[in-house]
C-alpha cells in the first residue's frame, strides 16, 4: 500500500505537468508574431468592423476570424489554443488585429492590391445575410478548409485581380436573344436624359438600398446620376425634396460601379480607402448614358409606384454564383452580341458598351423587400411573360458607353474586395422618384407605339 501511495505521488504531477505544457502556446496566450497580442472578445459582444460594415455579434474567443460557425473554431478542433485552427492567436495563423497594408497597383494580374484581415463579405449588394453569414469569408472560406485567415496556414489574402483571360474579342460573344413580340405588346420607350456624372460630382461608396444608414456599405464606388440626394442616409423624404441631374424632372436614383484605368491615378479624396478596398486606377467617366424604360414583349405595362426600389445584377456573383447575375457587356454597333461574364474587346472607333437590363414584373403591393428582389423579378426570359400573379411594369434599362483601349487588363469594374474585378459582379439600381404625373407619362408612352 505504502509502494502504491509512492507512485501515484510521483505520477500525478507528472499528468499535471504535461497538460500545463499542452496548454502553453509560442509567446504565451494570445501572443502574435512581433510581440502584438489578441484578446478574444467574450460571447455576444457586439463589435465594430473596419470599412463601415456597421456591428456584427461576435462568437465567442475566436480572436475574430469566426470560423463558419464553430466548425473549426468551437472548441471541437479549434479553440483558440492549438496550431493549424485558424483561431488568429499563433504564428502564421492570420492577425486580426492588423492594419490591412496597401500595395503599389499593378497593370497585370493579381490585383494591385492588399491584404483584408477579416475578409468580410457582406453588406452591399447582396449583403442580406447570404454574404457575410458564415458562408463567405466566416465560413466556407474561413473555417479552416481554405484561406482566407481560417486555417491551413491563414495568411493574410491578397485581394484578386482582373485576369487576361477575361477580356475577349466581342466577335466571340455569344448571340443576344429577345422574347418574339404579340400583338399585345407594350413597344413605346420612355427616356430620362440625366448625364454621365461627369467630373465624378456625385459618387460615393454607399448603397443606400442594401446597407442604408452604412458609409462604404458597397466598397466600391458609385457613379449617380438623377436625385442629388443620393448616400447611404437618404430616405424617401430627402429624396422627394431634392433636385435631379434629369432635364424632364425625373427625380428618381440612378446608380451603378464605376470603370477605371488600371494604370491611372486615383486622385479622389476616396483614394486611399479604394485602395484598401482593392480599386485602384482613375475613374472612367461615361462617354453616354442611356436611361429607357421599355415595354413587355406580351402585355402592357402598369405604373411604378413612388419609392420602389429596384436592383439588377449582383455583386457577389463570383463567389456565390451567377444565377443574378444580369449584366451584358458589349460594344456600340455590335448589340447583338454580349457577354455576361467577359469584358469585351472593341474593335477601333467601338465603344465598350454594359448593359444593364431591371426586373419589370411586380408583386402589386411592395415597394421592396427582405432581399431587395422578391417584390421586382424578371419575366420569362423565352416569353416575356410575367408569372402568374405579378404585373408587367417598365422595364429600366442602363446602357453605359465608355472610351477604354481595347487591351486585357487595361480597365475593369469597380467590385467588393473578394471578388476580383470580375466583369460578372455587374450590377445596377434604382429607386423610382418621378412623381405621379411623370410616370403617367411613362406608362403613356411605353404602352403607345412612340417614344
Amino acid at each position: 500500500m505504502g509502494r502504491r501511495r509512492k507512485a501515484l505521488a510521483v505520477i500525478v504531477p507528472a499528468v499535471l505537468l504535461a497538460a500545463s505544457a499542452c496548454n502553453d502556446v509560442p509567446g504565451g496566450a494570445g501572443a502574435l508574431p512581433g510581440g502584438a497580442t489578441v484578446t478574444a472578445d467574450p460571447a455576444g459582444h457586439v463589435q465594430k468592423y473596419p470599412g463601415g460594415h456597421g456591428t456584427r455579434t461576435s462568437p465567442p474567443a475566436d480572436g475574430g476570424q469566426q470560423n463558419g460557425g464553430g466548425q473549426t473554431g468551437d472548441g471541437q478542433n479549434g479553440d483558440g489554443q492549438m496550431p493549424g485552427m485558424g483561431d488568429g492567436q499563433m504564428p502564421g495563423m492570420g492577425d486580426p488585429s492588423q492594419t490591412a497594408v496597401p500595395t503599389p497597383p499593378d497593370s497585370g494580374s493579381p490585383d494591385p492590391s492588399q491584404t483584408d484581415p477579416n475578409q468580410q463579405n457582406g453588406d452591399g449588394q447582396n449583403g442580406d445575410g447570404q454574404n457575410g453569414d458564415g458562408q463567405n469569408g466566416n465560413g466556407q472560406n474561413g473555417d479552416g478548409q481554405n484561406q482566407n485567415g481560417g486555417g491551413q496556414g491563414g495568411q493574410s489574402q491578397v485581394k484578386p485581380g482582373p485576369r487576361a483571360d477575361q477580356f475577349v474579342d466581342i466577335r466571340q460573344a455569344p448571340s443576344v436573344r429577345q422574347p418574339r413580340r404579340t400583338r399585345a405588346a407594350s413597344t413605346g420607350v420612355f427616356t430620362s436624359s440625366c448625364g454621365t456624372n461627369a467630373g465624378q460630382k456625385h459618387s460615393n461608396p454607399d448603397n443606400v438600398i442594401v446597407a442604408p444608414g452604412v458609409q462604404n456599405g458597397a466598397h466600391h464606388i458609385h457613379d449617380y446620376v438623377g436625385n442629388l440626394d443620393t448616400s447611404a442616409f437618404s430616405t424617401d423624404q430627402t429624396l422627394a425634396a431634392a433636385g435631379t441631374t434629369c432635364t424632364n424632372g425625373d427625380q428618381s436614383t440612378y446608380y451603378w460601379p464605376v470603370v477605371r484605368l488600371r494604370a491611372g491615378t486615383d486622385g479622389s479624396d476616396r483614394a486611399a480607402q479604394s485602395q484598401v478596398d482593392g480599386n485602384t486606377g482613375s475613374v472612367v467617366t461615361p462617354a453616354k448614358v442611356r436611361l429607357q424604360f421599355l415595354g413587355n414583349p406580351r402585355s402592357k405595362v402598369t405604373a411604378i409606384p413612388r419609392f420602389t426600389r429596384i436592383v439588377t445584377g449582383d455583386a457577389k456573383a463570383s463567389s456565390k454564383g451567377p444565377a443574378n447575375a444580369h449584366a451584358q457587356w458589349t460594344c456600340s454597333g455590335f448589340e447583338n452580341r454580349a457577354f455576361a461574364d467577359k469584358y469585351p474587346l472593341c474593335p477601333k472607333g467601338s465603344m465598350v458598351e454594359r448593359v444593364l437590363n431591371f426586373p419589370s414584373c411586380w408583386d402589386g403591393q411592395n415597394t421592396d423587400s427582405a432581399n431587395h428582389r422578391d417584390h421586382m423579378v424578371f419575366p420569362d426570359p423565352r416569353t416575356g411573360q410575367c408569372p402568374q400573379g405579378r404585373k408587367a411594369v417598365p422595364q429600366l434599362r442602363m446602357t453605359l458607353a465608355y472610351n477604354v483601349p481595347a487591351k486585357a487588363l487595361a480597365f475593369a469594374l469597380d467590385t467588393f474586395p473578394e471578388e476580383g474585378h470580375d466583369p460578372v459582379t455587374d450590377h445596377g439600381d434604382f429607386i423610382n422618384v418621378m412623381n405621379d404625373q411623370l410616370m403617367r407619362k411613362a406608362v403613356a408612352a411605353v404602352n403607345g407605339r412612340r417614344r
